[in-house]
């Protein structure tokens, strides 16, 4: 499939979503175990921060004066479609917000990452929004600041399968490396939409991540789901092909993953929260702009197969210009949680709209 052709089909909608968010005013799951600390590399000489004319209408605050405000933030560092990251801290964009900022690889489920964001052990995090949305159902005190980008989802066979569009997976096993993963949750949504119960006419089937393709090509499964990195590199071998991504349709202009904040940062430091979601989507617009060079700056957290033409690939596929906030981003939270009802994930009894205006907030409009 030309995934060129798709991404850069929308991009002035994306490029319109952005700016109406601005005037207005990602993988593995996180959690609290197995933390690992990556110490802030050197960072490179300095950036003209003027070539980012999108982030200028949300750049209006004052900046923090004083030390710099220490901060820790949580990511899986293996995951490709966060490297606006390792991206803002060596090119010096959270230096520039005068904050310095610890970037902390966790491992453990997603519920163990939102306490610890919301009970201080962290103060920021990025992940998935169809793996958070569900929990944060639940009450977390985190509020989500902005979207980072979209496409890292896939689903790919065998290109001998048979199976050629996600209508084909209807009657099919279908492997995943988490039942409650968002790219299960995405494509169940997708399957929904096409008059296909994601939970009667297909067998999901979980196995290891890593081991994916091994049950496709031991003829156990028809189709597997899975996210960039591997994805990406499994599909450089001739004899898998993509079925569907999560750029296909309506949702080439939506965010997957978001930025999450603890809540009383948000309200007892909003400036704080101001400019760590500033630095994040100034970081994004530089890796858009400038992907040879961000992938450079990942490159120390990719799987060794990993080429930095593949990194760089990857980072050209995801939508790192589309970073909705504000009232763009509300209205896509209130439409993935109207989703996640659809296939019954969400409660029938959650309303949508209150949800999406309790978990998201505005910090530039504070």
């Amino acid at each position: 499939m030309n995934n060129e052709t798709k991404r850069s089909g929308s991009s002035l909608d994306r490029r319109h979503l952005l700016q109406a968010g601005l005037a207005a005013a990602f993988a593995a799951p996180l959690g609290a175990l197995g933390a690992q600390a990556f110490a802030p590399r050197a960072i490179a000489p300095g950036v003209d921060f003027s070539e980012f004319p999108l982030c200028q209408a949300a750049s209006d605050g004052p900046t923090l004066t004083g030390a710099p405000r220490k901060l820790k933030l949580s990511w899986n560092a293996g995951a490709v479609c966060l490297a606006p990251l390792p991206v803002a801290i060596e090119h010096g964009f959270f230096q520039k917000q005068n904050l310095d900022v610890e970037l902390v690889n966790y491992s453990g489920s997603t519920d163990q990452l939102l306490e610890a964001i919301a009970t201080g052990k962290s103060d920021a995090g990025l992940g998935m929004a169809l793996r958070w949305l569900k929990p944060l159902e639940q009450g977390f005190d985190v509020k989500i600041a902005a979207g980072t980008h979209g496409g890292c989802m896939r689903v790919l066979t065998r290109t001998d399968s048979g199976v050629s569009k996600l209508a084909d997976l209807k009657g099919k096993i279908v492997a995943v490396g988490d039942l409650a993963g968002p790219d299960k949750n995405f494509f169940s949504i997708q399957l929904a939409k096409l008059g296909i119960d994601p939970n009667k006419d297909v067998d999901w089937r979980a196995y290891p991540g890593n081991l994916l393709n091994v049950a496709v090509e031991k003829g156990e499964v028809q189709a597997f789901l899975s996210s960039d990195p591997l994805a990406y590199l499994w599909l450089k071998d001739t004899q898998y092909k993509e079925v569907a991504s999560n750029l296909d349709g309506d949702y080439r202009d939506k965010s997957c993953c978001i930025v999450g904040l603890r809540g009383s940062l948000v309200r007892e430091e909003p400036q704080v929260a101001r400019a760590i979601t500033q630095a994040l989507l100034d970081a994004a617009v530089f890796t858009s702009q400038n992907p040879t060079v961000a992938a450079k700056s990942f490159q120390p957290y990719a799987p060794k197969t990993a080429t930095l033409a593949d990194i760089e690939g990857m980072v050209r596929y995801h939508t790192h210009h589309h970073h909705p906030v504000g009232e763009v981003l509300k209205r896509e939270l209130k439409a993935y949680a109207d989703d996640l009802k659809s296939v019954q994930v969400f409660k029938q009894s959650t309303d949508t709209a209150k949800f999406a205006e309790r978990i998201y907030v505005d910090v530039f409009a504070v």
